[in-house]
Formats: C-alpha cells, sequence, structure tokens
C-alpha cells in the first residue's frame, strides 16, 4: 500500500471542556491524539514508531486472544523489528490491576522501553496509559501509585508528564483510545480509581478495518452500542451545544447504519472503517465536556457485576430515554431533543428498514422504542434477566448510581433512588 493512501491527522481540534468525564481539567494540558487510517496497522506503527517518535526499544502488550488465535501481534513484531521490540506482555486482568501496571513499569523501566504500543482493546488501553504516566514519575509500589488518583487529597506537588510515547492500536469501538483518563483497580480494596494528568493519553491511533475482522461479533457491536450510547446521550443533553450536536449527530448518522451492516455481513470492510471514524465523533462530545446522562450513570454501576460497558449502554440507554420522556414533560426540550434523534434513525434506509421490520411507526413510537428494535436487531441482550443478575440487586445499584457524576445532569435530574429503581425495574 502506498504512503500516500495514509490519511494521518488530528483526532481533535475543537478546545477541551471545562471538565472530562466530571472531573475539573483547568490547567492540565491534554492535547488531542493523532490518528492514522488507511494503510496496514503494521506499516503504520512502523513508520511512526521510526519517522515520529524516533523509538527503537519498544514494548508491545497486546489483547491474549490476538495473540493466542492469530498472526496479527507477529506481523506487528517482523514490521517494527523483532531487534527494535524489547518486550511483549500478553493481556492484562479484567479492570486493570495496579499490580499489572506496576509489573508491566517494571519491564519497561529495566528494558529502558522509548515507546509502549497496544494492540487490541479493552483494559489493555487503560492500563498502558498509567505504565507510561508510572514510567515518568518512577511510581514502584501501590502506595505511591495511590497518591496520583483522582480525589486524592494529597496529590505529588510535582507530577512530570509522561515521556515515553503511547501508540494504540484499537480492535473494539468504545473509544477509551481517545480519553486521557485512565482507569485502574486497587487490589487490595477492589476499587477502581480515575487517573488524569497532563500529557496523559494516547499520542497516536492507528485505526485498521481489516484488523478488527478478528474481534468477536458480540464484543464488536456491543462497543458499537457504547458509543451509540455516547452520541444519543451528548444530542439530549440539556447543556449540549451546536458544535457538540454537530459532532454526535455525524457520529449517529456513520454509527448506527454501519453497526447493522455489520451485523449482516461481518466481512464488510467499507462499514467497520466507518464504525471506527464513528467513535471519534462520539468521543468528540465527552471530550469538549457535554455531559451524559442516567445511562452512563446506572451503567457505571453495572461494570463492578462483570458486565462490559457496551451491554451496560444496550441494557440501560432505551430505558433512561423512556423515563426522561415520561418525567420530562415539562421541559419541551427534552421531547424535542429526542425527537431529533428520532428523525435522525428514520432518515437513514438501512436503519428504517431495520425499525420498519420491527413493527414500528415513525409517527408513534418514542426513541426508546427505536433503540430498542436495533440492539435487538444486532442480537445484543436488553434486560437484566440476560445478564442473570438478580432483581434483589436493584435497592443497591440505585443506591449507588446516585453518587455518579452524571446522575444529576440527566435531562430529569436523578436525585432519588426511587426514580433509579424505575429504570432498572424497567429492564428488570
Amino acid at each position: 500500500m502506498d504512503e500516500d493512501q495514509e490519511t494521518y491527522k488530528l483526532a481533535f481540534t475543537e478546545p477541551l471542556g471545562t471538565n472530562l468525564a466530571g472531573i475539573p481539567v483547568q490547567g492540565l494540558d491534554l492535547p488531542s491524539p493523532w490518528v492514522s487510517y488507511g494503510r496496514p496497522y503494521y506499516e503504520s506503527c512502523a513508520k511512526h514508531v521510526r519517522d515520529t517518535f524516533n523509538a527503537s526499544r519498544i514494548y508491545i502488550i497486546a489483547s491474549r486472544s490476538l495473540t493466542r488465535n492469530t498472526d496479527k501481534v507477529d506481523k506487528l513484531v517482523n514490521a517494527l523489528g523483532k531487534d527494535n521490540v524489547v518486550g511483549v506482555r500478553n493481556g492484562m486482568t479484567p479492570h486493570t490491576l495496579w499490580s499489572d501496571i506496576l509489573s508491566i513499569t517494571a519491564e519497561c523501566r529495566d528494558l529502558e522501553t522509548d515507546c509502549v504500543v497496544t494492540i487490541g482493546a479493552g483494559s489493555i488501553t487503560d492500563g498502558a496509559k498509567l505504565v507510561v504516566l508510572c514510567l515518568a514519575n518512577n511510581i514502584t509500589t501501590l502506595g505511591e501509585l495511590s497518591h496520583y488518583a483522582v480525589g486524592n487529597p494529597n496529590p505529588p506537588s510535582d507530577i512530570q508528564e509522561p515521556t515515553v510515547p503511547l501508540v494504540t492500536i484499537p480492535t473494539s469501538l468504545s473509544g477509551g483510545e481517545y480519553f486521557s483518563l485512565a482507569g485502574g483497580t486497587h487490589d487490595t480494596t477492589k476499587q477502581k480509581h480515575g487517573f488524569l494528568h497532563s500529557g496523559m493519553g494516547a499520542k497516536l491511533v492507528i485505526i485498521d478495518p481489516e484488523l478488527c475482522l478478528t474481534t468477536p461479533e458480540y464484543h464488536w457491536l456491543s462497543t458499537g452500542i457504547r458509543s451509540v450510547d455516547h452520541c444519543v446521550e451528548a444530542l439530549c443533553s440539556l447543556e449540549a451545544t451546536p458544535e457538540s450536536d454537530e459532532g454526535a449527530e455525524t457520529g449517529l448518522r456513520l454509527l448506527v447504519p454501519s453497526l447493522l451492516m455489520c451485523k449482516r455481513d461481518r466481512e464488510n470492510i467499507e462499514a467497520r472503517h466507518k464504525c471506527q471514524m464513528a467513535v471519534i465523533h462520539a468521543m468528540g462530545s465527552v471530550r469538549v465536556g457535554v455531559p451524559m446522562g442516567g445511562s452512563h450513570a446506572i451503567g457505571h454501576q453495572l461494570g463492578p457485576l462483570g458486565v462490559p460497558h457496551g451491554i451496560t449502554s444496550c441494557i440501560m440507554m432505551p430505558a433512561v430515554m423512556k423515563y426522561n420522556i415520561k418525567h420530562g414533560t415539562s421541559n419541551p426540550e427534552i421531547a424535542h431533543r429526542q425527537s431529533h434523534v428520532k428523525s435522525i434513525l428514520w432518515s437513514d434506509p438501512e436503519v428504517s428498514k431495520t425499525l420498519a421490520k420491527a413493527g414500528l411507526r415513525e409517527e408513534t413510537d418514542d426513541t426508546g422504542e427505536l433503540l430498542n428494535a436495533i440492539i435487538r436487531a444486532l442480537g445484543l441482550p436488553r434486560t437484566l434477566k440476560e445478564l442473570h443478575i438478580d432483581k434483589e440487586l436493584i435497592p443497591e445499584l440505585s443506591k449507588h448510581a446516585l453518587e455518579d457524576f452524571w446522575a444529576p445532569t440527566n435531562p430529569v435530574p436523578l436525585l432519588k433512588m426511587e426514580q433509579v429503581q424505575e429504570i432498572l425495574e424497567a429492564v428488570a
């Protein structure tokens, strides 16, 4: 493939918002990652590691399944040059345990790593963000790492920005590679903490739709719904801006029909590429600080029960849309914004065909019903029962959801347990 077929550009050009996922970012330098596409992932990675980052001691963190079941990691190593790859870690513990992060950091330090590359999805991306932070600040213990967590009352006074560049090659549609914020779980307390400091995040994201043919269908489609959730809650937010609306709408128009095409034909490379491009638009709304709503707030509580974020969106997003329409009649802007989402979905031939096949009508069915039909058409779950989550957990889930930073920014602010319980009971 010729070099001029590569597109290499900043993922985001809009200014960063005043907060990121509820965390104030004033005073932080969180530059946009660059994004590369149009060339095979291994060619692009080798080119930029060599020419952009001038690196020659690369440490790879790879998906276990990619390493075990495919030759994709071998192709990457060969393109980079075996003499330039100083280490390969196959997989990370789910939920990104701090001990894993510190173990990889120690290896990278001993090997004098000058570039970290991830290939895969999920926890390895967040883990790698923390590895380069630990390298820059010589963090070696759980106690030291705890001082850098968001909300720590005594953060270090002199936090160094990462100097080892992070290159990510994602194989899902969750979008974490475009996010500076990283999450990791303390081994002892089992509590997940966020980390956000200047310079954090990937320097380059390489997207390759052919590589993503290796991603299991369930994971590809469900993480796609996570990005749909970003678009929908951004469009429905009462704090949205014309600029955020434009980006979220672009993402939604690209993503939903492309996911349906991927379901019909998993070999459709063009549809996969459109899904990947849509994720950038979806993450743009979060990056500029548009608050999400109840789907994200309640979904965060399902994660510790072992429910992947993409699946939490499958369960919660339609239910929250229905709740907001039912209880938001005093504010016509809520219905207006949901109506706009409906019109976007019905306007696409691929989507409208799916909705009509499900027996829905544009004049009568609400946004929640449309999203429900789309998720069902993708073969994804819609109830807690399908995930074997007992109804007895609903009160506890409801209580914890109220503590989430996005509960009060739901179009109908979630301020009481009874509100969240009503939403959860609708999908029990």
